[in-house]
């Protein structure tokens, strides 16, 4: 016989963002009833590369990096998605963020597809000359699969507008000199001196900004003297807070891959962003505000949490001691499913990612317009056209919400889904 106490129990396996997010889009399919085989395609991704290519550092040795680029739909038109530099990034994580984007993109209604990709690294090992001959090893090796007209890399978590310029230039150079102007438009996210969009370094900050100000809008709610914590302390959370701050809201609690502080009475915003520029880039041991354990961060007292680092920080473990009233997802996938599901329960509103921190690709695709027409826009004009974008955006997933009685992210992903369905039906499947 055995003895029961000596059984253990099986544990309970922890679900990753591919799991996530493919339950996210199951439970919309549900919701909309879609179309079987159109449910068969958008549940797998259309190609997945995998690069492993030597590169040759300072000291003279040679390593072997990994690239990934997964595109996971273009029914819509072409890839569009970032590239980050970070240990996580595996085909799994690629999978998903590049379905992520295929959502975001197609509810933000642009003519883009979904992609996602990047290196398996920790930046912050690498000298600034070593990090440039990586990124350009990686793109000669991505050749023909990257493309101004095919898949659109962009900035993401560890990558910027420096990074961009060595991805389009060293894609150029693979171009006949008549031919080279014409693919600056290959990344989008450049510096502003080398055909990028004035306003795209805050595109996404300003995105999640304005969804928590129609969000505040349509429930009357005042920001005027509300407090927010910020998890990220990148482009995307400086930025959202920056705005925040100048609507009058306080900002009393920051994390980031370095440590976690907090202040009730406030952290002042650009202080907070000058000190971590002069201290390698961490918030750590910033005088105006006082040290925490990382695993208290999310049970701040405050109103409005911003996620805006990785995926999966908000689990089971965590999703009860938060306070706020308002979860905004600047980063993507933040929120895992089983957690979500306590805040819903809890009457917590999540604004999801695939709405909240589209401003990036708003921008983005404004970017490419630009070089494509030969156009140029000025900064007020371009946060004009991010806010009207994502206003009509946000309408219609808050009207669907109400009329179907869901929650933001079913109708979100319902919304998304529904109009790539539509692309599929109406042009059928070859052959």
């Amino acid at each position: 016989m055995i003895n029961e106490q000596t059984v253990e129990k099986p544990k309970p396996v922890k679900k990753g963002m591919l799991d996530n997010v493919l339950e996210q889009f199951d439970h919309a399919a549900d919701q909309i009833e879609l179309n079987p085989n159109v449910r068969k395609i958008l549940r797998i991704t259309n190609t997945e590369i995998i690069i492993n290519f030597p590169v040759r550092m300072d000291n003279g040795d040679v390593e072997i990096f990994t690239g990934y680029r997964v595109q996971h739909n273009n029914a819509l038109g072409p890839y569009k998605g970032g590239l980050r530099f970070h240990p996580t990034v595996d085909i799994n994580a690629a999978r998903a963020l590049a379905m992520w984007m295929t959502w975001k993109t197609s509810l933000a209604g642009l003519p883009y597809g979904g992609a996602k990709g990047g290196i398996q690294i920790d930046p912050s090992k690498y000298s600034s000359s070593e990090l440039e001959r990586i990124t350009r090893r990686f793109t000669y090796a991505l050749g023909e699969n990257i493309g101004p007209e095919h898949d659109i890399p962009a900035p993401d978590v560890n990558t910027n507008a420096q990074t961009m310029a060595w991805i389009a230039d060293t894609y150029m150079s693979t171009k006949s000199t008549s031919e080279r102007s014409k693919n600056m438009h290959v990344v989008t996210g450049k510096p502003v001196g080398s055909g990028g969009l004035e306003g795209r370094d805050r595109a996404t900050g300003f995105g999640v900004f304005l969804t928590i100000k129609f969000w505040a809008e349509k429930n009357k709610v005042n920001l005027n003297g509300k407090k927010f914590i910020v998890q990220g302390f990148g482009n995307v959370g400086y930025w959202s807070a920056h705005f925040l701050e100048n609507e009058g809201a306080k900002m009393v609690g920051v994390q980031d891959a370095f440590g976690s502080i907090q202040n009730n009475d406030g952290i002042k915003v650009e202080d907070l962003f000058n000190y971590s520029k002069s201290n390698s880039g961490s918030i750590v041991d910033f005088p105006e505000a006082s040290a925490m354990d990382g695993s208290d961060f999310f049970g701040i007292d405050c109103d409005i949490c911003i996620p805006a680092a990785l995926g999966n920080q908000i689990t089971p473990k965590n999703a009860n001691s938060i306070k706020a009233t308002l979860i905004a997802e600047g980063a993507n996938g933040p929120t895992d499913v089983e957690g979500e599901k306590i805040l819903l329960e809890r009457g917590i509103t999540i604004i999801p990612d695939i709405m909240c921190n589209s401003g990036g690709v708003i921008g983005s695709y404004f970017e490419w317009l630009q070089n494509r027409n030969g156009e140029l826009w000025q900064l007020d004009e371009i946060l004009e056209k991010i806010e009207k974008k994502l206003r009509t955006t946000f309408n219609k997933v808050t009207d669907y919400a109400d009329d179907k009685k869901v929650d933001l992210r079913t109708a979100a992903f319902a919304l998304a889904i529904e109009r790539i369905e539509k692309a599929y039906i109406l042009r059928g499947i070859f052959p």
